[in-house]
């Protein structure tokens, strides 16, 4: 049964490798703030399963901090921020609601009204758990400035990477190739309308390559498909991970460029008119495609979730995002 208003529970990561659901008392919402009753939230698996796993290295512990991040890394910490709610408290024109926030999993919180974004008219709120990780797949293409007519590929066909090659297959005149070693991964990119193709099966000399896999091999790869004088985005983040790359033979004499994106900053070429507000309400109106249903590749319920994590951080094949559903009011 879903606590009262004044009681929350929230998942913490207690030890690396567990976790577990506990219980904690709300305030009144104050001026200006909101309360937020769950409806669903998402496990961000590359970023979430190493902070699991305890492998955020120390030098990180300030960078890698959530927005409403309660604790501290390794552990107990409770982090997250895939999460979509609805208003039940706070200002009368917000009651009812529905919105997006970057807050952990927990059924009831409080949160400043400017931390939250509304969802548009139609969005579904099991579709906009998609929003963080769509937030993260703009910002890289931002970084990685495709030009019409370019080859692109994209390594890695996880939530991010499923998404940057959706966004990047709408460019005009492109060709784009989504590569990933599980063949499974075919029938979503089917689904998204992007090519597919296995590492082997990858076309070279590509003029920009986004590697978002996670796994040192798809960033070696990357640097093998890169064209003379070709950009090489690096999107994924290995934690304490230490990652080698072949840096000899030709990859002086094809002036290849690696360069990081990470979305806690705006693209340069964005930052002077953009702020974090406007990029959300952009990704609010991408929202609208059904299409974007094929990431969703399971829901469990929020009591499951210690569970859940601990499964899902021994990186399984075939997750793609993976939704954690909460009791109604009445549940």
């Amino acid at each position: 049964m879903v606590s009262d208003s004044g009681q929350a529970r929230a998942f913490w990561l207690a030890t690396p490798g567990y976790g577990e659901i506990r219980a904690e008392s709300l305030p009144e919402p104050g001026p200006g703030q909101l309360q937020v009753r769950t409806l669903y939230s998402a496990i961000s698996r590359g970023t979430e399963s190493l902070v699991f796993r305890g492998e955020v290295p120390p030098s990180q512990y300030r960078a890698m901090r959530a927005p409403f991040q309660q604790g501290d890394f390794p552990a107990p910490v409770k982090y997250g921020y895939c999460n979509v709610g609805v208003v039940e408290a706070g200002a009368e024109e917000w009651r009812g609601r529905v919105v997006f926030c970057l807050y952990p999993h927990q059924d009831r919180y409080i949160v400043p009204v400017t931390a939250v974004t509304p969802l548009p008219e139609g969005i579904p709120p099991g579709r906009a758990v998609l929003a963080a990780n769509l937030e993260t797949a703009l910002n890289v293409l931002w970084d990685a400035a495709p030009r019409l007519g370019d080859r692109i590929t994209v390594i890695g066909a996880g939530t991010v990477g499923c998404l940057i090659a959706w966004l990047a297959g709408c460019l005009p005149g492109c060709r784009l190739q989504l590569l990933d070693v599980d063949a499974g991964k075919a029938a979503t990119a089917d689904r998204l309308g992007v090519r597919f193709a296995l590492p082997e099966q990858a076309e070279a000399e590509q003029d920009v390559v986004i590697h978002a896999s996670g796994a040192p091999a798809g960033l070696a790869l990357a640097l093998g498909l890169a064209g003379f004088e070709a950009t090489v985005i690096e999107a994924s983040w290995f934690g304490a991970q230490s990652v080698s790359l072949p840096l000899g033979e030709d990859f002086h004499a094809r002036r290849l460029s690696v360069r990081s994106s990470q979305v806690g900053v705006i693209a340069p070429a964005q930052r002077g008119r953009w702020d974090h507000r406007r990029r959300m309400e952009t990704v609010m109106a991408l929202l609208d495609d059904p299409v974007l249903d094929a990431l969703i590749s399971g829901e469990s319920p929020f009591a499951e979730l210690p569970r859940v994590m601990a499964e899902l951080s021994r990186r399984p094949r075939g997750i793609l995002c993976h939704r954690i559903v909460y009791p109604d009011e009445d549940g």
